[in-house]
């Protein structure tokens, strides 16, 4: 890859639905903290590139933050398959097996007819070789930018699911030609 890259990561805004659910990607984002947004939009590069996971929560906070992001699928949130849509409490009651045994091994457990988080690096690191040299925002998931962590820290994968990243929170990585540097994790600006 010619040149520096400069990853600009916000966290989307919580989703406007039940807690404790996994969220489809129709999930609509919970836009009422406007201080928070103001702070962040301040911290953003203008007139840079911007990208998005394509769900709905991660473009409503990027045009919230005043950003017009190009879609890329390959920073979707992990897929959970056919828990999607359904709540956390509800599936360790009734889950069976498979929803204890992908908890025991979150890093390489793959719910049913989901993908693992492993997977989930994977597919972030295809999407990390389309981005080019320069300053780019992206609107993206937890996963998403643990994912990134995952790949810039030379993590396991065990390991990145250990950072904690917030609603409306920025991380910054850069991608030099020495190698990458991470500036901040979960950086609220409020």
């Amino acid at each position: 890859m010619e040149g520096e890259t400069f990853l600009w990561l916000i966290r989307h805004a919580p989703v406007d639905g039940v807690k404790g659910t996994i969220h489809a990607a129709d999930a609509p984002a919970d836009l009422g903290d406007r201080a928070q947004l103001d702070a962040l939009r301040r911290c953003l590069p203008r007139d840079v590139v911007s990208y998005a996971s394509p769900a709905r929560r991660t473009v409503e906070t990027a045009r919230a933050l005043g950003l017009a992001p190009a879609l890329l699928p390959e920073f979707g949130e992990q897929d959970f398959g056919d828990w999607t849509g359904r709540r956390h409490d509800e599936l360790a009651a009734s889950g069976g097996q498979a929803y204890a045994q992908f908890w025991s091994d979150p890093a390489h457990g793959r719910p049913p007819g989901g993908e693992s988080f492993e997977d989930q690096v994977a597919r972030v690191r295809l999407g990390l070789v389309r981005i080019g040299a320069g300053h780019a925002t992206f609107v993206v998931h937890s996963g998403t930018i643990r994912a990134v962590l995952c790949i810039a820290l030379d993590l396991t994968p065990e390991a990145a699911l250990r950072f904690v990243i917030d609603p409306l929170s920025l991380t910054r990585i850069d991608r030099l030609a020495t190698g990458w540097r991470v500036i901040s994790v979960n950086q609220r600006t409020d």
